[in-house]
């Protein structure tokens, strides 16, 4: 028969949400970790911006709450939101007592940074732009530390294990490739912490990790998801022939860094009245607008002089790697698929529609993001919605129904080179017709050619099968929404209508 684990709880994915839903779950039962690659891969070690909380004199909650709810258009859940703000600063606090290292200023208060469409300095920076990198670092050591955490690195998880016992589905684990062997890791409870799907996209600042693998295998499992036109693309990344592409935060904007075209004009103050800190989707469609009819784009941050290496040290580091010095000269910048602010439905517990199944942080769709996410919300709804997550899992019975043993096999994959055609087709379909600028016509001939995609692709192309259906479930919703709002812009359909007001699309 195939190998079992048995744990009590399972946390599938390593960043902020999956790392804190693991050390807190820790303190009421066994839990078995799996993630892709190491502990540190994740969208998570490559945040540079900070963690957004109202911590400093001058903000409140209520503020940091409407600054969220105006970014999402319309279609935050209010609830949400509200947790979100107010469990927010305590958060923040437990990590920092947990050990990450935040700046702080002479007084040893939080040294706080101000980013686009926020009204107030509420950023917690680490390390000036290393945010994300210490937060995962203080959290593998918490992880690490922990004798009831088992961890499963280089772990391909297939799919969910369901169970019926006569009163619906349950999931009860995950059938997984661990070092090529079929195992079933067997739980009272599973908790998808998966990350994103910027890999669906030609370019995004996403690792090579995210290829959308907690929204495939809860859609094939009849999960509940929504929301999933809402991608959000990040104005300025590093304009290089890479992947992923690095970030250049939107905090450089925020000490003062302007863009130019390619003629060297300034044009964002004509285009939003917060200009370069107008909402990431203006900015990014601004961007793209320009260098569709000009040419390249740059990031003009040469004021900050020799004070940008001190200010930005991570980002400064990527720059001269590549043969550019941000002190004195402009920054190739692009727009690139960046966060998806739709994912796996949940409750305020994390709860999905699929019993003893819980998402947490990019996979889910929380509603505190709505149409489009605040800066620097992300790390904190991890942090937030993980500890709600790891309290309700205290609440869950032990030693629930699985299903019966059964024997099977790790699809091989005989032709390596042919997925990855594959992959980097769907990839370059997303990006000419469902990414910064859609249309009807571009979407519905992308959804042909990914069904012709999918054709080609062999059982063993496990991963490029959860690129695809993702793929496919952004372009269907995208088309669905005849409307603009947030991360989704239809040149077809240039204005926000009211009758989409409060409507998600779901599955």
């Amino acid at each position: 028969m195939t190998e079992r684990i048995r744990t009590r709880f399972l946390v599938i994915g390593s960043g902020v949400a999956g790392l804190h839903t693991a050390w807190r779950a820790s303190a009421h039962g066994s839990v078995t970790v799996l993630t892709k690659r190491t502990l540190f891969d994740s969208a998570t070690a490559y945040a540079q911006g900070g963690i957004a909380a109202a911590l400093g004199a001058g903000d409140s909650p209520h503020l940091h709450r409407e600054d969220t709810l105006a970014a999402g258009a319309a279609l935050c859940d209010r609830e949400a939101v509200q947790i979100l703000v107010e469990e927010g600063p305590a958060r923040v606090r437990e990590l920092q007592a947990a050990g990450a290292r935040f700046d702080l200023d002479p007084d040893g208060d939080f040294k706080l940074g101000r980013e686009a469409a926020h009204s107030r300095h509420r950023i917690v920076h680490a390390r000036g732009d290393q945010t994300g990198a210490e937060v995962a670092r203080a959290l593998v050591a918490k992880v690490q530390e922990s004798a009831a955490i088992d961890v499963r690195e280089t772990a391909r998880v297939l799919d969910l294990l369901l169970v019926d016992e006569g009163d619906g589905v349950q999931v009860a684990g995950v059938r997984a490739s661990l070092a090529g062997r079929a195992v079933e890791v067997v739980a009272d409870a599973t908790v998808l912490a998966t990350g994103g799907c910027g890999q669906i996209f030609r370019y995004t600042t996403n690792p090579q990790v995210a290829t959308g693998d907690g929204f495939a295998m809860a859609h094939r499992a009849g999960a509940r998801l929504a929301d999933m036109e809402f991608v959000q693309f990040h104005p300025t990344a590093l304009d290089t022939p890479e992947n992923p592409l690095a970030l250049i935060s939107e905090a450089v904007r925020g000490e003062g860094a302007i863009l130019l075209n390619a003629r060297g004009q300034r044009f964002m103050p004509a285009r939003h009245r917060l200009a370069e800190l107008a909402p990431r989707d203006v900015v990014a469609r601004e961007i793209f607008r320009e260098q569709q009819a000009h040419g390249r784009v740059f990031l003009e941050a040469t004021k900050l002089g020799t004070g940008f290496a001190a200010r930005f040290p991570g980002i400064f580091a990527l720059c001269r790697a590549r043969g550019i010095d941000p002190s004195c000269e402009p920054i190739p910048v692009t727009p690139a698929a960046h966060y998806m602010m739709g994912g796996v439905v949940t409750d305020l517990a994390g709860r999905s529609s699929l019993p003893r199944l819980y998402a947490v942080g990019e996979v889910a769709r929380t509603g505190v993001h709505g149409a489009n996410r605040l800066a620097s919300n992300s790390l904190l709804e991890g942090l937030v919605f993980a500890e709600r997550v790891a309290r309700d899992l205290n609440q869950t019975p032990e030693h629930l129904p699985v299903p019966a043993p059964d024997s099977w096999d790790v699809p091989p994959l005989a032709d390596r080179g042919a997925a990855q055609v594959a992959a980097d087709e769907i990839r370059q379909l997303m990006w000419d017709h469902a990414s910064i600028s859609r249309t009807a016509a571009g979407l519905r001939r992308c959804l042909a050619a990914l069904q012709r995609v999918g054709d080609r692709l062999a059982p063993g192309a496990t991963e490029e099968r959860n690129l695809h259906t993702t793929a496919l479930l952004v372009t269907e919703a995208a088309l669905l929404r005849k409307e603009s709002r947030g991360g989704h812009f239809r040149s077809d359909f240039p204005r926000t209508r009211r009758k989409w007001q409060g409507r998600h699309i779901t599955w």
